[in-house]
């Protein structure tokens, strides 16, 4: 059971719709292979025409056709009453939809079950941690029941948004899924300096490693995965962010102007990635390149002034 959240617009529903797919067909999902099998994808938010036209552009980028498909059972229900459960007088109890889901899932054995999104199938108050329970419990039931997995689609909260975790209402959404998945955009101090980038991060997984992203970027109607700096690349970029840094540091130094590693108008990495000088090198890029100069004591923190207002600064080691 997993709950798979984005804000908004960044593409949750396409990239779910690719997974769907690759494991209809047998094939890679953003860089990455799936278990082949087949797939049930039920949408309460786009109706028939949108659902297939996405499919065309995914089947497209794959250089598959519809015969690659027969796995793949696409259900919409825009329009029409998507509640996967109802609220009893004591609890939480199956809907006439969900029987027919399980029915469905019957017939068919599908290896994959996706849900788009929770908003339109949950019946009561985000918030409330007994419903919620109940309700991530009625689709664990299913996942177990049929032998599959489950995708669950969501929009997080504005603090899951602010923050950068993708939280969703309760804490008991997080808490009562086995895996969750956040996908947001790029940004860089509030700037987004490529509107078709994404990362989808693992904020949750009770068998696998958390924190772990993947890069990809939207073109032509789908996301490709970007291939992310490995071995000497890698290397060579924060040598080079490392670097860049230490020629600002200079020069700021130079000028009489300091500059902190703990944040606010004289923080290191904003002023150093506001610089013409800055070489492309962005703000976590400058962020990475300080930790790791600090940590080889290539510059070091040194406090200036009186007791009661004492500063701190960053200088090169002699």
């Amino acid at each position: 059971m997993t709950l798979f959240g984005g804000d908004g617009g960044t593409g949750k529903s396409l990239l779910s719709l690719q997974l769907a797919v690759a494991v209809a067909t047998g094939g890679g999902w953003i860089g990455r292979g799936v278990s082949e099998g087949r797939v049930i994808y039920m949408s309460a938010e786009d109706d028939e025409d949108e659902l297939h036209r996405r499919v065309d552009d995914i089947l497209r980028a794959e250089r598959r056709d519809y015969d690659d498909l027969p796995g793949l059972t696409l259900r919409s229900l825009a329009g029409e009453d998507a509640l996967l459960a109802l609220e009893g007088q004591v609890q939480l109890i199956q809907s006439e939809l969900f029987k027919e889901l399980d029915r469905r899932a019957a017939d068919e054995s599908p290896a994959l079950i996706v849900i788009d999104t929770l908003a339109d199938v949950y019946p009561a108050n985000e918030n409330d941690r007994a419903k919620v329970r109940q309700f991530i419990g009625i689709l664990r039931s299913l996942a177990i029941k049929r032998g599959c997995a489950v995708l669950l689609l969501g929009h997080p909260s504005l603090t899951g948004i602010s923050s950068g975790t993708g939280a969703s209402g309760s804490t008991a959404w997080n808490n009562s899924v086995r895996s969750r998945l956040y996908l947001s955009r790029i940004m860089d101090d509030g700037f987004e300096a490529d509107p078709d980038r994404r990362v989808m991060t693992t904020m949750k997984a009770n068998y696998g490693r958390v924190g772990e992203e993947t890069h990809m970027k939207w073109h032509d109607g789908v996301f490709v995965a970007e291939v992310s700096e490995q071995g000497l690349d890698k290397l060579a970029a924060g040598a080079k962010a490392q670097r860049v840094f230490m020629k600002l540091l200079a020069a700021y130094t130079a000028q009489g102007r300091q500059v902190n590693h703990a944040g606010g108008s004289r923080y290191a990495p904003k002023l150093f990635a506001e610089h013409p000088d800055n070489e492309g090198m962005t703000k976590r890029a400058l962020k990475a390149a300080m930790e790791g100069l600090l940590a080889t004591g290539k510059i070091r923190i040194e406090t200036a002034g009186p007791a009661s207002r004492r500063t701190s600064y960053i200088v090169e080691a002699g």
